[in-house]
């Protein structure tokens, strides 16, 4: 069995019950630190949950390992994503909802783990990041149920700068079609964030918050 992953949260356990529940994704090359500094613009009542992606990379850590090209296989996406799936089950039967949210690397995974069990995510928040290409002969395939977000989409909020310096065009052209197909997303461009967040950005990430779970 999987070890359970690194987590740091905004609130003692003994706050969370009947809360919702936000879980954070860094970016590669952070740590879970780093998002964690943004719960305070979001807003209050949440627990929130940082987790810290499972390899060394650089200063940081990375969810999977990205060749110069950001490539990247399925098979090292699913070995990240699948350790966090029974701790996130465990942890969401005392919440009233539960919302992902993943910047850049993170957006990945967080997307990955709603993929693969949407009937425990809620919706799921991208900043700056991309959805996993998943072909139908892909041996990691039957991971990734999108099938039933075909049926039921999936609740999204992507915000990015359609002049992002990291995620390559191709990506974002593949995760634009992703969501049309699987979720039911709200699309905001934030010109001269570059692969960033800014203030705008959180003001309206904290705005879905609140539609989601008042």
């Amino acid at each position: 069995m999987e070890p359970a992953p690194h987590v740091i949260w905004n609130n003692e356990a003994e706050e969370r019950a009947g809360t919702p529940l936000v879980v954070m994704f860094h970016g590669y090359g952070s740590h879970e630190g780093d998002l964690m500094a943004l719960s305070a613009s979001l807003p209050g009542g949440l627990s929130i949950a940082s987790v810290r992606a499972p390899q060394r990379a650089g200063a940081g850590f990375q969810w999977f390992p990205l060749s110069s090209e950001l490539g990247f296989t399925t098979d090292a996406v699913v070995a990240a994503a699948e350790p966090v799936v029974p701790w996130l089950r465990d942890e969401a039967l005392q919440h009233t909802h539960v919302i992902l949210l993943g910047f850049s690397q993170g957006m990945a995974i967080a997307t990955t783990v709603a993929r693969h069990a949407p009937d425990l995510v809620d919706a799921v928040v991208g900043l700056s990041g991309f959805v996993v290409p998943v072909a139908d002969d892909d041996a990691q395939a039957d991971f990734f149920y999108d099938a039933a977000l075909r049926e039921d989409p999936l609740r999204m909020f992507w915000g990015r700068d359609p002049e992002d310096p990291v995620i390559p065009p191709a990506l974002v052209d593949l995760t634009a079609e992703w969501a049309q197909q699987h979720a039911e997303a709200t699309k905001v461009q934030y010109r001269g964030i570059g692969h960033g967040v800014s203030p705008q950005e959180l003001s309206h990430v904290s705005e879905y918050l609140r539609a989601l779970t008042d």
